[in-house]
């Protein structure tokens, strides 16, 4: 430890970065996308290349491994090491330069796969390797693992499409490297420096090995596995920076990257072939691929079979040919036409529209990931651990039987889909990883499987690379002479093997250091919410949830994770949160249990959105594990003011509301915000002069229904709740309210009053009970209330019908009135809007849209995001400054960009953010159909 902490000081002194030690980041980074862990030493957020050179001359001079990690979404171990990490995502993220002429782009490591896309489409060019992950995978990364995606069909893997590389080596050399001619290779290795030392080793590892390498390296595209020796060949120009490609960080660290930009067919058609088997379509490659494709994915059943069980994508399942079997094929082009034609030069189903196209690709980029639980929670999980082997996809459908016939001689289940058009087959199987018995089976199978990649000509890794899951199995694919060469080049570069040690060569065990092990003991709790699930029940299995694909960490597009959007903070990501929750249960680096401050921490800047219910691939329920967690972190802590001001915000509001003047300019007095935990600069909201409910007369005829008079529409927006109560009325119904005032207690979840929200809960439930008995429609205008009644409440009260009864009649404005067949009108022509959070993650907004377009209006739906208000969030000191940048990441520009759009927003949140920020009007659904 006290080494640990001589080597932090050192690092801070010469970082200006940030340089971090604690408990809580360590754990964040101990786990990736695989099946492994390691605790790492600590972590450095480099802000500048100065900052990468330091930390590798602080660590080199003390013998400490380093090891350079991207998204951390590799699949085979080679992001997890007991070492520095160096990651570059949260600050050296710019695309440099784009040169569209030269078809070329600078980029620091840190970048993200779509953001370089992003800034080449504006040339019509793009950058061709797309991997699932493109959304959050860093270049640094993609150049360590040499990643691909469904478009090297078009334009190669990252190795074919990165042109010079700027490079730090352990020992400190640092420059450019690339394609070397025979002058420019001579004048390095005459200089006498570490540059000319690493050249002339490459150079004796050419001549040496140069017939082994042409004879070994199987004749793929998809060659992922080993150095690429054969980069330093004469016949491809001894190009060092493509034979560091691949190399996981066990070489050298990447500076800055030149990558080659290929232009982007401005036309696309997806062709979609249904077959009875996988084996089938892997027969069907080498006809599709005579047609020119620029992409080739395969997907088997047990995908679409997974998906389906779980209800998930079922519209776009429906897209789908019939068969068990599926090739997605797409076709560029200058034209439409010239797309349509190349297309219809194969049979099958042909899609031309690009919002269908997209749901399509979907299926593949997310399915293997929302299938990544076994459902019902009986057996092992299907897991990464033989996941991305490639052989030649002229021989694929004989491969693919063969590997059928393998999983069931060994009793296990898998799914198959992956780059058909490259031969490279990704699998799901379901290992049993948690007993020794169950180790020993796996390994016979790998080295099995192993041996039939070889004797298709394949490499046993296609595209996640090698790490420590295939390390060990390398000698199998290339033999002992080729394996020496691999030592030699490491040796090269990194003599004092500190670099990412233990991965690809001379690799750890297969076996070792496994997340979810024979050793893996969780520690075994109660809990207030029953974490009922269709993949096994409690709060330990909640917590197996995360797989660490790292879409959370996406900084565009859906709704998760706003504070990592606005932070780039891994611990602040649903992955971080995921794995710290996970490393609190196992008890090693995280070891006071629910008395935790690094996991408060994380869960504190959790904006319990819901977003990770939705986009993320297996669900993962932050909101409520940080519920959870809350409830028994302050059975030993004293909660924060704002638990009092504003999580029991429905406890007083009904005494403020009686004096609304005094309670209005008290809470907007300087040491009144003070006191109760708010942001200066924020704004409270203003209590009504009347609340909704002292001023509600039944007038209406009809079909009796019940309208949920919540605390922030009764006492804040009464306005609000009057325009339903008139519109249902319109409706042919006949409105009351609850017998007397409930609240459904959303507040209390921030600040983990689970008891308390229980309590409220229960009083809804003995107040709405005789209404439900008899069957009423419950409306609902808030949708945190009504996420509540569909989620919590579950969760909380699983056993009583009465919640049941609730979570199913409980329903928003526009479902029940699109029920009543209501007809709209309105004297607004254009429409921006909305969604509060809960209802995109658990109900959707179609209700709403349909709604409103039947009005004949405009209506704009576009993706906005988190407001970044989420309850209490905005008002606290600590999170006001992200609240406002997490809303000036999508909403305000949605807003900006629709500037005559009266503005819908049902969520009061919402509606104060939006208001605060834009100065703009917002209105309920109810108020808009009202014609307020």
């Amino acid at each position: 430890m006290v080494e640990s902490e001589r080597l932090q000081a050192a690092l801070r002194h010469a970082v200006s970065g940030e340089v971090r030690f604690d408990k809580g980041m360590r754990a964040a980074y101990a786990s990736d996308a695989s099946n492994y862990r390691q605790v790492p030493i600590g972590v450095v957020l480099p802000r500048t290349v100065a900052d990468i050179v330091e930390t590798m001359r602080v660590c080199s001079s003390r013998g400490v491994p380093v090891l350079p990690r991207g998204g951390a979404t590799s699949q085979n171990g080679q992001a997890v090491n007991v070492a520095v990490i160096i990651d570059c995502s949260k600050y050296l993220h710019r695309v440099l330069s784009v040169d569209a002429q030269a078809h070329l782009a600078r980029v620091e490591p840190g970048v993200v796969c779509d953001a370089l896309r992003d800034a080449a489409a504006a040339h019509g060019l793009t950058f061709a390797p797309d991997p699932a992950t493109h959304s959050r995978c860093t270049l640094g990364g993609m150049i360590g693992n040499n990643s691909c995606g469904p478009h090297s069909v078009m334009a190669g893997t990252t190795v074919q499409n990165i042109e010079r590389l700027e490079v730090l080596t352990y020992d400190g050399a640092r420059f450019w490297c690339g394609p070397t001619s025979d002058a420019d290779l001579k004048q390095i290795i005459s200089k006498n420096d570490s540059q000319s030392k690493i050249y002339g080793g490459l150079k004796a590892i050419a001549d040496k090995y140069a017939d082994r390498i042409r004879a070994g390296f199987p004749k793929i595209r998809r060659r992922v596995s080993g150095y690429n020796l054969d980069q330093l060949l004469p016949e491809n120009g001894f190009n060092v920076a493509r034979s560091l490609v691949g190399s996981e960080g066990t070489c050298a660290l990447t500076l800055q990257a030149e990558a080659r930009l290929v232009k982007s067919p401005p036309h696309r058609v997806l062709v979609v072939l249904g077959f009875p088997d996988i084996g089938a379509a892997g027969d069907a490659v080498p006809g599709v691929l005579a047609a020119g494709p620029i992409a080739c994915e395969g997907l088997d059943e047990a995908i679409i079979g997974g998906l389906r069980s779980r209800g998930l994508r079922l519209d776009d399942i429906a897209l789908l040919p019939p068969g068990r079997a599926w090739l997605m094929v797409e076709f560029g082009g200058d034209t439409e036409q010239e797309a349509v034609r190349k297309g219809k030069s194969i049979s099958g189903s042909l899609v031309s529209d690009r919002n269908l196209i997209s749901r399509l690709w979907t299926i593949r980029e997310t399915g293997a990931s929302a299938t990544a639980l076994n459902l019902g929670g009986k057996g092992p999980d299907p897991v990464v651990g033989w996941e991305d082997a490639a052989v030649d996809p002229m021989r694929l459908g004989g491969y693919l039987r063969e590997f059928q016939a393998l999983v069931q001689r060994f009793g296990y289940r898998t799914s198959l889909y992956g780059h058909f058009g490259d031969g490279c087959i990704h699998a799901r199987i379901n290992f049993e990883l948690r007993t020794h018995t169950g180790l020993t089976h796996w390994r016979r199978f790998l080295t099995e499987a192993a041996h039939l990649v070889v004797k298709y000509g394949g490499s046993l890794s296609g595209e996640h690379g090698d790490g420590q899951a295939k390390g060990e199995l390398l000698p199998i694919m290339f033999g002992p002479e080729l394996m020496e060469a691999f030592r030699e080049f490491k040796h090269a570069w990194d003599p004092q093997h500190r670099m990412n040690p233990g991965k690809l060569i001379d690799a750890l065990p297969l076996d070792a250091n496994l997340r979810l092990g024979p050793e893996y003991k969780p520690v075994n709790i109660k809990t207030r919410f029953s974490f009922l699930s269709p993949v096994g029940d409690g709060f330990v299995r909640a917590s197996e949830h995360c797989i660490g694909m790292g879409k959370c960490r996406a900084r565009a597009g859906g709704t998760m994770c706003p504070s990592y959007r606005a932070t780039h903070e891994e611990r602040y990501s649903t992955r971080g949160r995921a794995r710290l929750l996970a490393e609190m249960l196992r008890g090693e680096v995280i070891t006071e249990g629910w008395a935790s401050d690094e996991v408060k921490e994380a869960l504190d800047w959790c904006l319990a959105c819901k977003g990770c219910r939705s986009d993320c691939p297996t669900h993962t329920d932050m909101a409520a594990y940080k519920a959870e967690f809350m409830s028994h972190y302050y059975e030993t802590h004293p909660r924060p003011r704002q638990a009092w001001s504003m999580g029991r915000i429905g406890e007083w509001a009904p005494l403020g509301s009686l004096f609304p003047g005094i309670t209005n300019f008290m809470a907007n007095f300087g040491l009144t915000k003070g006191l109760a935990g708010v942001a200066a600069d924020r704004t409270l909201p203003r209590f009504a002069s009347r609340t909704f409910r002292s001023q509600f007369r039944a007038t209406g005829k009809g079909e009796p229904v019940v309208l949920f008079d919540d605390t922030f529409n009764n006492h804040f927006r009464p306005d609000t709740a009057a325009a339903a109560q008139e519109v249902l009325e319109r409706a042919g119904c006949a409105v009351e309210l609850p017998a007397r005032r409930v609240c459904c207690g959303r507040p209390y979840y921030d600040y983990g009053m689970l008891d308390e929200a229980k309590r409220a809960l229960e009083r809804v439930l003995q107040v709405l009970g005789p209404r439900l008995d008899a069957g009423l429609p419950v409306v609902v205008l808030e949708p945190g209330c009504l996420s509540v009644f569909r989620d919590e409440l579950r969760q909380l009260m699983p056993d009583d019908p009465r919640a049941a009864r609730l979570a199913a009649q409980a329903l928003p404005v526009a479902e029940f009135l699109n029920k009543k067949n209501f007809n709209v009108t309105t004297r607004q022509n254009k429409i921006l809007l909305h969604s509060h959070c809960h209802q995109k993650a658990l109900w959707g907004a179609q209700a709403d849209i349909a709604l409103l377009k039947s009005s004949g209006s405009e209506v704009l739906a576009p993706d906005t995001g988190c407001c970044g208000m989420a309850g209490s969030f905005g008002y606290r000191p600590q999170h006001a400054g992200a609240s406002r940048r997490i809303a000036e990441l999508a909403l305000v520009p949605a807003l900006a960009a629709a500037p005559g759009a009266a503005v819908v927003a049902s969520g009061f949140s919402c509606r104060e953010q939006i208001e605060t920020l834009t100065g703009r009007r917002t209105l309920h659904i109810a108020e808009l159909l009202a014609g307020r």
